[in-house]
């Protein structure tokens, strides 16, 4: 199956030690993106991966087209009211970057487009807005652009009477600012240079030189980040900082910008909280008093150290609460109750309280842009596996609901009721119950013949919720089923369900996922020879680690962006993220956690053995997991693996973490995944 051509890289043993064990790293030279003979092998496999996939090209362009077509091009958001403005983004036909807009009052008054990034973007080869933020007084926004995708943000300000932008041009931003109340003082996170770990808080006043913009919070904790952001009730302007496990947060009143930020309560290791204003109090979203799933507490805004905080909802075992949403008469509840989301609706004054009913297993619900404090209606999603989003609109008060727009998926075949979904629970080697949520078309069988696509993430407690897709249905109409493995290391069953996939106890997120693959082979749902496995980022170390542990159930697997090469990483404190993950993965220095973190991380694993087909994606300017983890682990794996199964490495030369900014180009990254796992299928028509 392998063609000549194969990229090797050459070897230069490379000495790395510490706790008295040596490692030698023969592709440590990968990682110098300056130089060319780098650049040189990078183009090899991409040659490589062209030619080898150059048979399905054509297939490639028909599924990118069969895809667009389901998505409506002229497409627009629901508008949202905010300060006496209705926003909305909107698409236009062809085009790859949202037009925002705006009209005030009335969605009948004349448009105001703030920004085209059709026009913005048509000169970089990627383009990214981030972080609009409007003036109280509904005169200037402040907004953030990336056109190399180190999400490294321009923060400039542009005048919406005039058209005009201001001269100020603040570099290395994460590409967010906060306005104070005088419409003239703005606040924003600078990133370390290196690093690129948000740990600067400057305050800019306009008509001034960026030069003399004040630094008003320099985070020096190397494990902690930073942001700012204002209240709902702009009343205060708050700037936090956080780590994987501790949290802490200041405050400054909105209309005093030249006042000093006031610690809100000062951290301790362990204690996790975030803050939301009502009234004049605080109310607190805290795991304070061994509260795992979290509680709220309220406190006066006067007295915020943690000394003086009340219960105000306590903790439950079987509840993790995630949030919760202030409205001038109601708070929302974002909960999670054995893996489903639930909204609770509360009247302040306790007069009514409730649940909105959902009735299915794999559904996704969520509290959408609810900018306005003083209204009855709460903006809510909801989709599944099976079923298009919905953005709604309900009356808190009536309990009326209005769905607002329900996701269109042009193309003329698609019908909610050809796809089935369900739950459904495997047992881990310990003894645990892990669920899956799955999706198939109604005449697939489940006889063990048919195409499994199996997905997890698996890390930093991000569940991984059932969501539709229009893109999914390309393989759904091809006869796959599709898994998402809520295995531990989120949170779908709660905290703990974080805790137990964490630190020393990482394999099992590893074992959850290949004892969901040995579930779903034994109930017919797959066989060894269909089911194939696929996780980005964090989600990619699983991959890498499954390839190592299991490669044998595995017919295919794709890799996106993997985090691979983690003990390096990890002892490397000048690469972005490591220091603020130590709490994560645990810090390599430490005897325990290097000989841990070295008995699973992928690179250090590889092994003379059989690895099933790999398709392995990354982009140059990756600034999550940089380029060079899975180059190495490439040039790695080509060297052990005692197999002809593909091994593809495809590297967006102009791109990082996320891949192509553009809605459509994403789609063609998209097709190359799905004609890697239909060609192992030998599901790609002749041409």
């Amino acid at each position: 199956m392998i063609g000549t051509g194969k990229p090797l890289a050459k070897k230069i043993p490379h000495k790395l030690e510490i706790h008295d064990d040596i490692r030698i790293d023969n592709y440590y030279w990968l990682n110098d993106r300056e130089n060319p003979e780098v650049i040189s092998y990078l183009e090899q496999e991409n040659t490589y991966y062209k030619a080898l996939t150059a048979h399905t090209r054509g297939f490639q362009k028909s599924l990118f087209e069969e895809m667009k077509g389901r998505i409506k091009e002229d497409d627009a958001s629901v508008p949202y009211k905010h300060n006496g403005y209705w926003y909305c983004t909107r698409f236009k036909k062809g085009k790859e970057y949202p037009i925002y807009t705006r009209r005030m009052e009335s969605m009948d008054a004349r448009e105001e487009i703030l920004f085209n990034c059709n026009e913005l973007a048509k000169d970089h080869e990627y383009f990214n807005l981030g972080g609009v933020a409007i003036s109280p007084d509904n005169q200037l926004a402040a907004f953030g652009v990336d056109t190399v995708s180190r999400r490294q943000y321009v923060l400039q300000i542009k005048n919406l009477g005039t058209g005009e932008l201001f001269p100020d041009r603040i570099e290395n931003t994460t590409g967010g600012a906060v306005w104070a109340q005088d419409n003239k003082t703005l606040f924003y996170v600078l990133k370390d240079p290196v690093t690129l770990r948000s740990d600067k808080i400057f305050k800019h006043r306009l008509g001034t030189s960026i030069a003399e913009d004040i630094l008003v919070y320099h985070e020096k904790d190397e494990a902690f980040s930073t942001f700012v952001y204002k209240t709902k009730s702009k009343k205060y302007i708050v700037i936090g900082s956080t780590s994987t496990l501790t949290s802490e947060y200041r405050i400054l009143k909105a209309d005093e910008p030249d006042g000093e930020f006031e610690v809100f309560s000062a951290r301790k290791r362990g204690l996790e909280y975030s803050i939301a204003h009502y009234g004049d109090s605080f109310y607190i979203l805290t795991n304070r008093d061994k509260a795992t799933n979290f509680k709220l507490m309220k406190t006066d805004e006067r007295n915020t150290h943690s000394d003086y905080w009340e219960e105000f909802i306590r903790h439950r075992k079987d509840v993790l609460l995630e949030d919760i949403d202030i409205f001038k008469d109601y708070y929302v509840l974002s909960e999670r109750k054995n893996g489903l989301n639930q909204l609770k609706i509360v009247r302040w004054d306790q007069l009514d309280s409730y649940y909105l009913p959902f009735d299915n297993e794999t559904y996704t619900a969520y509290v959408g842009t609810n900018p306005d404090f003083d209204t009855e209606v709460l903006r809510y999603g909801y989709n599944s596996l099976a079923t298009p989003s919905s953005v709604i609109d309900f009356n808190m008060r009536t309990q009326e609901k209005v769905v607002k727009k329900e996701q269109e998926v042009l193309g003329g075949k698609f019908k909610k009721e050809n796809y089935l979904s369900e739950r459904i629970w495997a047992t881990a080697t310990d003894g645990t119950k892990v669920p899956m949520s799955l999706v198939y078309h109604k005449d697939t069988p489940l006889d063990g013949s048919s195409p499994l696509l199996q997905y997890a993430y698996g890390s930093y407690g991000h569940t991984i919720d059932p969501h539709f897709s229009t893109v999914r249905l390309s393989l759904l109409d091809r006869g796959f089923i599709y898994v998402v493995a809520h295995v531990r290391g989120g949170e779908y069953l709660g905290r703990n369900w974080y805790e137990d996939g964490k630190l020393l106890k990482k394999r099992n997120t590893f074992t959850d996922f290949i004892d969901c693959s040995q579930f779903l082979i034994d109930h017919k749902y797959t066989s060894k020879e269909h089911l194939y496995a696929m996780g980005g980022s964090a989600g990619g170390l699983l991959m890498g680690a499954i390839a190592n542990m299991a490669p044998g159930l595995y017919n295919g697997i794709i890799a996106a962006v993997p985090f691979v090469d983690v003990v390096t990483t990890m002892l490397d404190e000048s690469i972005p993220l490591t220091t603020g993950e130590y709490d994560e993965w645990g810090n390599p220095n430490e005897r325990e956690y290097y000989d841990y973190i070295k008995s699973y991380s992928p690179y250090d694993n590889i092994k003379a053995q059989k690895y099933p087909h790999l398709l392995v994606t990354t982009g140059l300017h990756d600034s999550q997991v940089q380029y060079w983890e899975p180059a190495k682990w490439v040039a790695k794996l080509r060297d052990f693996k005692t197999d002809e199964h593909l091994l593809l490495l495809d590297i967006n030369m102009e791109t990082g973490h996320g891949g192509a900014s553009g809605r459509f180009e994403s789609l063609r990254e998209v097709a190359k995944e799905y004609a890697f796992l239909l060609d192992l299928e030998n599901k790609i028509p002749l041409e």
